[in-house]
């Protein structure tokens, strides 16, 4: 009895050495209320790191194993509990790295093994008189169970270490289960009387655990749905950033995962700060593709250029390595830390063109998403997603073409092959759109212009008696918007406007500070008093347009300056109808002389105005060939108005010198006779 007294006592003056004594130690009952189960499945071994060798590290862990568990017959007893009890601190109790005063060290090996055999003995009682219950893996549960209810109560009968095990299993077993489904048994999952309990062995487990069951358990916890703002998920995070160091590159892929899914807070963007400083130093030894491209899509937007770019040469040099799925998802991987690789996603453009057809739908729409994030633009990736569901669009259903088309119309790409194929699904079956539908259709075929010479007139009715239907419930500002699509396609259907030309309606849509509705009804004025001369002068009474500043082309106003002469052409011009021009030049009726804008003309009848406007990039398609559909309304407009229009493109003038761009408006400035003939006086003279 000595010998074990005294090997008691000094189990508890090591274990007195490694406790802070300004922590407070608190008593729990184990399980809570349960029957007590102690685990004498679990190995310390595997659960601690420590860099003390292997015979150390086993006396130690077992010490802090055993020292920990009484019977209740002892002489440690708390009042109002009668069960076993444990003794908990709130540091952990197997700390990854243990140090020991010198004077609490073994002396040798002999010592050693001697308070171990002591230790053994004196704990041998206690062991053998429990129940000792297998460990269950989460794919056993998984396997066993078809319902989360049913593995909480698996845990309830028999729990085992650890408690990682049946979160991971619960959400394998959600993971093959309907929305509604899924949707249910969440609600039953965390009405079960286990659930909490489950809970609170999860966080006072989640020191002694394995690194990669910590972080699964909380990826699993954040994909069933528990809150966030939970002391269960919040003390995870905490203990998972203390733990960082432990992470590996299967740790690294799990809990970038996590940290995608999880909302912004206090410990979620610590954590990610964590995960950048790991990702800056062991970037270089990731082996695996698809942890890199967790890493990238983890780190965030915000993150350090430097770490971006050091990510991306990573990428490069895998690039050999990329399969298939990995070149697809390096879209979004860079989309999300908001980083354009231009030569990376060109390379992956070229797998993606190449493995066209099998690619999923949503691949599809996530990679042209991407595209538009990233502002990146590749005609080749565009045409070749586009032909392949020009090809298929009979098994595609409606709803998903509408959403590549809004995706090619955010991206300026008009694929003409497409959208004629799909005019024609439309007119075939009008009665499968929904007013959601016709309005997104509408605006996708009025922004990119595009008309079908065959069957556009039949595309236009069939597409305003469908909207006609529901004006019962559409919304003003719906309906304003589909109308202006339609203005921007030359179509007026009466029977959609009229109800926009009431007073009260107006008003309703101009709402103060909303410019949107403004601009759609001046759109709307400027089409009923141009393009419909017989029909009834509204006065819409509109705000006026917001003054902008305009900063007409340096390069185009000296190369007119150069060639017509000072006082031969105006800048600047403010038209009615709220258009705007760069340049105008006055000029014969035949466009064979300018005239200057001092002369006093008898009849407007005896000139032509010439109006030059110098658009960019933006208001033509992406192959730069064809106008988007505002351009190609004020064009119309601006030849109503009796102007004669020349179209510059800022970003060709930006690459021509000045003589260039002197002979360009030349050619565009004088018709094609009066230019014959001013180059033959020119070499006459010569």
């Amino acid at each position: 009895m000595n010998n074990r007294a005294g090997a008691i006592l000094w189990n508890l003056r090591q274990f007195s050495t490694l406790v802070p004594t300004s922590r407070t130690i608190r008593l729990y009952p184990l399980g809570f209320s349960r029957p007590k189960v102690v685990y004498s499945n679990w190995d310390p071994r595997n659960l601690l790191l420590s860099d003390f060798g292997n015979g150390v590290q086993s006396s130690v862990r077992h010490l802090f194993q055993d020292a920990l568990i009484f019977k209740s017959g002892d002489n440690f007893q708390t009042k109002g509990i009668g069960t076993e009890i444990v003794l908990t601190v709130d540091r952990p109790l197997c700390p990854r790295r243990l140090s020991f005063d010198s004077k609490h060290s073994l002396d040798s090996d002999d010592a050693l093994k001697k308070a171990a055999f002591h230790h053994k003995a004196s704990s041998e009682d206690v062991l053998t008189r429990e129940t000792k219950p297998a460990p269950v893996s989460n794919k056993k549960l998984s396997e066993e169970c078809s319902s989360l209810s049913d593995v909480l109560d698996k845990f309830s009968e028999r729990p085992t270490f650890p408690s990682s095990n049946y979160f991971s299993a619960m959400w394998i077993i959600a993971k093959r289960m309907s929305d509604d489904q899924k949707r249910v048994e969440k609600q039953l999952m965390f009405n079960h009387p286990a659930f909490n309990q489950l809970c609170e062995q999860m966080m006072r487990e989640s020191k002694i655990m394995h690194y990669d069951h910590l972080l699964f358990s909380l990826h699993a916890m954040v994909k069933l749905g528990i809150p966030q703002n939970t002391l269960l998920v919040q003390t995870l995070l905490r203990v998972v950033q203390e733990r960082i160091n432990e992470c590996d590159e299967k740790c690294l892929s799990v809990l970038s995962a996590i940290l995608e899914a999880m909302e912004p807070c206090k410990n979620v963007d610590v954590l990610r700060a964590g995960l950048r400083i790991l990702a800056d130093q062991r970037v270089w030894k990731i082996e695996r593709v698809f942890t890199l491209q967790a890493l990238i899509r983890c780190v965030g937007k915000d993150a350090p250029i430097a770490l971006k770019r050091k990510l991306e040469m990573k990428a490069l040099r895998e690039l050999d390595r990329f399969s298939d799925l990995n070149s697809q998802h390096m879209f979004e991987a860079l989309a999300a830390m908001n980083h354009r690789s231009v030569v990376l996603l060109d390379e992956c453009s070229k797998v993606v063109i190449g493995n066209i057809h099998g690619c999923p739908f949503k691949v599809l729409i996530s990679i042209l998403q991407s595209c538009r994030d990233l502002r990146y633009h590749n005609l080749d990736l565009f045409k070749g997603i586009a032909d392949y569901v020009a090809a298929t669009v009979d098994i595609w259903k409606l709803k998903q073409v509408i959403f590549l088309l809004i995706l090619f119309e955010n991206l300026g790409f008009r694929h003409a092959d497409l959208m004629d194929a799909f005019m024609k699904k439309v007119i075939a079956d009008p009665a499968s759109l929904n007013m959601k539908s016709i309005i997104c259709i509408l605006h996708v075929y009025s922004s990119l212009n595009h008309f079908y010479k065959c069957q556009t007139s039949e595309f236009q009715e069939v597409m305003a008696n469908s909207l006609t239907g529901y004006l019962h419930n559409i919304s003003s500002e719906n309906l304003l918007s589909a109308v202006c699509s339609f203005c921007l396609m030359n179509h007026f259907p009466t029977a959609l406007i009229n109800p926009l030309l009431q007073k009260d309606v107006i008003k309703e849509l101009l709402i103060p500070g909303d410019e949107s509705n403004a601009h759609k009804l001046r759109i709307l004025a400027a089409c009923l008093k141009l393009d419909i001369p017989c029909h009834k002068a509204i006065d819409f009474d509109l705000p006026p347009r917001p003054s902008t500043t305009s900063y007409p082309n340096v390069k185009v106003a000296d190369a007119l300056s150069s060639l017509l002469g000072e006082g031969y052409f105006s800048k600047d011009i403010q038209l009615p109808h709220n258009y705007h021009i760069d340049f105008e030049v006055r000029m014969d009726i035949n466009r064979s002389q300018v005239l200057p804008f001092s002369d006093a003309v008898t009849s407007a009848a005896d000139i032509q105005r010439v109006a030059v406007l110098c658009v960019p990039r933006s208001t033509y398609c992406l192959d730069l060939a064809h106008p988007r559909g505002f351009l190609a309304m004020k064009l119309r407009h601006l030849k109503i108005m009796g102007f004669h229009v020349i179209l510059v493109h800022n970003w060709e003038v930006e690459r021509l010198e000045k003589k260039d761009v002197i002979t360009f408006l030349k050619t565009k400035l004088y018709s094609t006779e009066a230019f014959l003939t001013a180059d033959i006086n020119l070499q006459s003279t010569c």
